[in-house]
């Protein structure tokens, strides 16, 4: 497990745009995929974008795509999630998420399940 520092939420109006930051601390992060979810106050927690480490491939929940980007520095290890055009149906406390092993499946990187490591969260808020 690797720990795992989310950064870069907070307020903004619908049509706006925000970056989160995911930092790895401790030491730099080898595994298979990192990965964003959300969860929205009272809603189960859902996929929204993520990559493999080393290959690069990207995977989007269909609600953000177009509008959403996820990218990696591998040299900072640091994962970002870049949000344009943000809908009020965006609000939810988005987190960080970390895979070691590889997958045989590559449709484990939308698996909340399936992540060995979390960040604690940051708040994302768009107004309308």
């Amino acid at each position: 497990q690797v720990q795992l520092v989310e950064s870069g939420g907070g307020l903004v109006q619908a049509g706006g745009s925000l970056r989160l930051s995911c930092a790895t601390s401790g030491r730099a992060f080898s595994g298979y995929a990192m990965g964003w979810f959300r969860q929205a106050l009272g809603r189960e927690r859902k996929f929204v974008a993520a990559l493999t480490w080393i290959g690069g491939s990207r995977y989007f929940d269909d609600s953000v795509k177009g509008r959403f980007t996820i990218s990696r520095d591998r040299a900072k290890n640091t994962l970002y999630l870049q949000m344009n055009n943000l809908k009020p149906e965006d609000t939810a406390v988005y987190y960080c998420a970390a895979r070691g092993e590889t997958l045989a499946d590559w449709s484990g990187v939308l698996q909340a399940s399936l992540y060995d490591s979390w960040g604690q969260g940051t708040q994302v808020t768009v107004s309308s």
